[in-house]
C-alpha cells in the first residue's frame, strides 16, 4: 500500500465499490496490473476495478484524496503504457461491458470498458456495424475518442464521427452528458481529444447496415513486393468508398491457410476489405491476382469474424508508431519496400501502408483531425519477444518514420503512437485546434487530473 493510504482510507473505498479494489500482495493483482505491452511493468498502489459510473466516481474522489496519480484503464492495448502507472490510483472499466443495440433507432450504446469483439458481436445478428478497429482486442473507449481509424471508415466515416454521445465522469467526480446539444465544446473535444476530459463510462453510436462483408488477403515473396505495392496503391486511389484495406510486410503466420515452409518468413502481403460480394471484390483485386500471390484468401465473411483474423496476441513487446502522407508516387514505394524487406527478425513485427480518403476525407472540417486529410498513413507496428530485440525494433521503427518524411504531414492519429513527446501531440491536432483543445480542458480538468494520455495541457487561468 503506498504511503498516502490510510487503512480507513481503503476500507472506505472497498464499501463504496460496487466492484472489486485489488492491492499490491492481494490476489490478482499481477493479472489486473498486467498490460498488452510487455516491455511496461508497472506497480499501481490501487486498482479499483468499478462496476458503475458511481464506481468511478468514488475511485476518483479516493485517488484524489490520497494524492495518487489517477490512471484509466479501458478495455484494450495501451501500448505506451499510460493506464497503469506506478504509485497510482488505477480506475479500471474493463467489467463496464455492456453492449445494448437498438436496430430501430441504427444505434449501440456500450460501456467503456468494452472491446471492439465484444461490440461486434452483439451486432453481428442485426447485419449492422459501425467503425471499428482492425483487431477484436481494442478498447472502444480510447479508440473512438482517439479519433478511430478502422476497415469501415472510408465508408462510413471514423468512429469518432459516428459518436453520438457520451458520458464521462470528471476530475471532481461529477457526472456529464454529452452530445451535439449538450456541452458541444466537450463534444466537440472528445473527437479525436482522448480520455483528456473526463472517464467514459459510456458511449452512444451510430450504426450502418452491413448485410455483405468480404476479404482478399494476398500473400507474395520480399522480390515482388514494389510492384504488388504499386499495383495497390494503384488499385487504392480509384477504389470506391466501400473497399478499405493495406499493403504490410511480416512475417507469415502459422495459420492453415499458409505452407509450412513459409511460416516465419518475411512476406509482402495486401489486404483488400469490401462491404459487399466477394464477387465484386475479386474484380477489382484481378491486377493482384496477376501477380501469382503465394498465398490467397478470397471470402465472404461476417464482419466480427474479418475483426479478428489480424489479433495480436498479448503479451509480446511493442513499439509503434506512424507517418500521415500526401501522396505515395513511386519513389515512396521504393522506401516503404526497402525498409519492410529490413525488418528485424525474429519477431511478429509489422510494417504497414493504409489507404484513407473517402469519408475520412469528406468529415475532415469539423473536428481536431487534420491526419485525416492526408491519403496514406505508414504505420511500423513492431512487436517482439526477446528483450534483447529492443534496441533494433525501436531503431528500424524510427527509421521508417525518418524515411517517409519527405511525403509526411505533421499531424498523426495518435493511437497509432506512443510517448512522442509534448510537440508531436501539438502538431497532430495543430494549433488551433490544441488551444481549444486546452480551453476545454481547463473547464473539465484544470487541475490536468487525466495527464497519462496523449496529454492536453489545460489551457492558463485567466
Amino acid at each position: 500500500m503506498g504511503p498516502h493510504i490510510s487503512e480507513s482510507a481503503l476500507s472506505g473505498l472497498v464499501e463504496d465499490l460496487a466492484g472489486e479494489v485489488i492491492i499490491p500482495g492481494g490476489p490478482g493483482y499481477d493479472e489486473a496490473r498486467t498490460l498488452h505491452n510487455g516491455m511496461i511493468d508497472h506497480r499501481p498502489s490501487v486498482i479499483a476495478q468499478c462496476a458503475s459510473q458511481a464506481d468511478v466516481s468514488n475511485a476518483i474522489l479516493f485517488g484524489r484524496s490520497c494524492d495518487l496519480p489517477v490512471a484509466v484503464r479501458g478495455g484494450g492495448h495501451s501500448v505506451a503504457g499510460t493506464s497503469v502507472i506506478d504509485g497510482s490510483l488505477v480506475v479500471d472499466l474493463r467489467r463496464m461491458h455492456t453492449v445494448v443495440v437498438d436496430p430501430e433507432d441504427m444505434t449501440v450504446r456500450v460501456g467503456g470498458g468494452t472491446t471492439m469483439g465484444q461490440m461486434d458481436h452483439a451486432c453481428q445478428p442485426f447485419h449492422v456495424a459501425t467503425t471499428g478497429g482492425r483487431v477484436s482486442t481494442t478498447g472502444i473507449g480510447g479508440f473512438t475518442l482517439g479519433g478511430g481509424s478502422g476497415w469501415l471508415e472510408r465508408k462510413f466515416g471514423l468512429a469518432s464521427d459516428n459518436l453520438l454521445a457520451a458520458d464521462l465522469i470528471t476530475a471532481e467526480g461529477k457526472h456529464v452528458h454529452t452530445d451535439a446539444e449538450e456541452h458541444p465544446d466537450l463534444f466537440w473535444a472528445l473527437h479525436g481529444g482522448g480520455g483528456n476530459f473526463g472517464v467514459a463510462t459510456s458511449l452512444t453510436l451510430r450504426l450502418h447496415e452491413l448485410p455483405r462483408m468480404s476479404v482478399v488477403m494476398l500473400f507474395f515473396l520480399p522480390d515482388d513486393a514494389p510492384e504488388v505495392v504499386r499495383t495497390f496503391r494503384d488499385i487504392a486511389d480509384g477504389a470506391p468508398d466501400e473497399v478499405g484495406g493495406g499493403a504490410i510486410y511480416m512475417p507469415a503466420p502459422p495459420e492453415p491457410f499458409v505452407p509450412p515452409d513459409l511460416v516465419g518468413r518475411l512476406v509482402c502481403g495486401t489486404l483488400l476489405t469490401y462491404a459487399g460480394p466477394v464477387e465484386e471484390l475479386r474484380e477489382l483485386a484481378a491486377p493482384l491476382f496477376a501477380r501469382k500471390p503465394v498465398v490467397e484468401i478470397a471470402m465472404d465473411i461476417p464482419y466480427a469474424e474479418l475483426q479478428s483474423m489480424l489479433d495480436d496476441p498479448p503479451g509480446l513487446r511493442n513499439y509503434w508508431s506512424a507517418e500521415y502522407l500526401t501522396g505515395f508516387p513511386d519513389e515512396a514505394v521504393d522506401v516503404f519496400c526497402d525498409r519492410g524487406a529490413g525488418i528485424p527478425l525474429p519477431a511478429a513485427t509489422q510494417h504497414v501502408l493504409f489507404m484513407q480518403g473517402g469519408a475520412v476525407a469528406a468529415g475532415a472540417a469539423p473536428y481536431p483531425q487534420p491526419w485525416r486529410a492526408a491519403p496514406w498513413a505508414v504505420h511500423p507496428f513492431a512487436t517482439w519477444e526477446d528483450p534483447a530485440m529492443d534496441e533494433a525494433e525501436i531503431q528500424w521503427v524510427r527509421d521508417v518514420r525518418a524515411d517517409v518524411r519527405p511525403w509526411a504531414i505533421d499531424s498523426v492519429y495518435l493511437n497509432f503512437v506512443g510517448a512522442e513527446g509534448e510537440q508531436r501531440v501539438v502538431s497532430s491536432f495543430g494549433e488551433e485546434n490544441y488551444r481549444r483543445l486546452a480551453a476545454v480542458k481547463a473547464e473539465y480538468d484544470p487541475d490536468n487530473v487525466f495527464r497519462y494520455n496523449q496529454n492536453i495541457v489545460p489551457a492558463p487561468r485567466q
